[in-house]
């Protein structure tokens, strides 16, 4: 005879649990974990500001002024532009990925494995589904906040007087989300910190140099254009750079698809491997 209790509920097989590539449950149970981090970066947050547009400024000087006074004018959009107001409309969209990466890479890592602050939260009745959520929520906010702080510099510095600029916005707290769930993705797998070098060297880096940032991607051979019309940066300059230029983005609906499908997928794959993770 067994020795369990009649009323006892049947354990569940592992082969029955949920899929991790079921879809996303969340609630708004992420905000109080967007708080959170919010409140902690509240304490750090000038030195944070300096350090997310330090180099993004230093970018725009030393090539904007520098090289772009043996360039001249570039053209861009059926005009002829002085090249750092070229650079400064693809430079802030390399910002916002930028700020969006490192904080879904390394302060979530550190959250989520290191500090175990993850670990304190789900012991509430949070779920894992709405601290992901957060995480890429906080990242996109984050890159939305130092683009807008190198925004006013460049406004400041009298590089674009558009009133279209206004625009810009929710275009770079979208990228800044976009960019945030693909790393997630790579944060889920990693087992230290220099895992992400691989996903600067192999993703971020070439989409640097090739999404039109520093040159028109006119200048690519055919092939590579092709492929770069398909990256998020593109999608996120090609809408920007014409709002610095008091125009409205050609396809601009095609932009903003890229710029969604690529952060609902990097989500959906992000919160997979997560869960994987956690199952573990």
């Amino acid at each position: 005879m067994s020795d369990a209790p009649a009323d006892a509920a049947p354990a569940v097989p592992a082969s029955a649990a949920p899929s991790v590539w079921a879809p996303p449950q969340v609630s708004m149970r992420w905000w109080p974990v967007f708080q959170r981090n919010l409140l902690v970066w509240r304490k750090l947050a000038v030195p944070s500001l300096l350090a997310n547009i330090g180099e993004p400024l230093l970018w725009l000087v030393a090539f904007g002024y520098g090289l772009g006074s043996m360039i001249g004018r570039v053209p861009t959009n059926g005009q002829e532009v002085p090249y750092i107001l070229f650079l400064a409309s693809g430079s802030i969209c390399m910002s916002a990925m930028n700020a969006a990466s490192f904080e879904a890479l390394y302060s979530t890592f550190s959250r989520m494995h290191v500090q175990k602050t993850w670990d304190g939260i789900l012991n509430t009745p949070v779920q894992l589904d709405d601290v992901v959520l957060a995480e890429m929520l906080w990242a996109g906010f984050k890159a939305l906040f130092s683009a807008t702080a190198i925004l006013g510099v460049m406004l400041a510095l009298g590089i674009s007087h558009s009133p279209k600029l206004v625009l810009v916005l929710p275009i770079l707290l979208l990228t800044g989300v976009t960019f945030a769930s693909l790393a997630l993705v790579f944060n889920a797998k990693a087992k230290g910190y220099d895992f992400f070098t691989y996903y600067f060297a192999v993703f971020l880096s070439p989409m640097m140099f090739l999404s039109g940032v520093f040159f028109p991607r006119q200048q690519l051979p055919a092939f590579a254009q092709a492929i770069t019309d398909w990256l998020p940066l593109t999608a996120a300059v090609e809408l920007v750079r014409p709002l610095f230029l008091d125009q409205w983005p050609a396809h601009p609906l095609r932009h903003l698809l890229v710029l969604v499908v690529y952060a609902v997928a990097g989500f959906w794959v992000a919160l997979a491997f997560t869960r994987q993770r956690f199952r573990a």
